[in-house]
């Protein structure tokens, strides 16, 4: 019979949820549905999500950040088992979780799109990193 644990819940916090924790939360889901649910959040919220993510993410990977998601205060989580900062020294006491880790990513709102790729390209990897880690944790216990 087939193991039908619930999938463990990362979040990707950041200040305002706007960019990187955006981007990771669309690649998490894109490349790492299988293994985790993603969220994200932040401890600020902005109106809307950066405008080059949003075109950054249709041209690189085909995803419309402004159709599947939304800025949003960490409040508005779900319980998660993982905790991702993005690199903005936010520290987020009322997260319970199994493991916490900063990712220590510069901002790249403002930037040159090379840039910015270049900042999506370390979640991209970053990503696959943790879909790994987790999935060799799960097949532990």
């Amino acid at each position: 019979m087939p193991d039908l644990k619930p999938k463990p819940k990362v979040a990707f916090v950041c200040v305002h949820n706007s960019c990187r924790s955006q981007i990771a939360e669309a690649l998490g889901k894109h490349l790492a549905g299988a293994v985790f649910e993603s969220y994200s959040a932040g401890t600020e919220r902005k109106d809307r999500i950066n405008p080059d993510a949003v075109r950054l993410m249709k041209e690189l990977y085909g995803i419309d950040l402004e159709q599947t998601q939304f800025p949003k205060l960490i409040e508005a989580l779900p319980r998660v088992d993982v905790v991702v900062t993005m690199g903005c020294n936010v520290s987020c006491p009322n997260l319970l979780c199994q493991h916490q880790e900063d990712w220590g990513l510069e901002d790249p709102t403002g930037k040159s799109d090379s840039e910015f790729k270049a900042v999506i390209a370390q979640i991209e990897r970053k990503i696959h990193k943790l879909a790994e880690e987790i999935s060799s944790r799960l097949h532990e216990l």
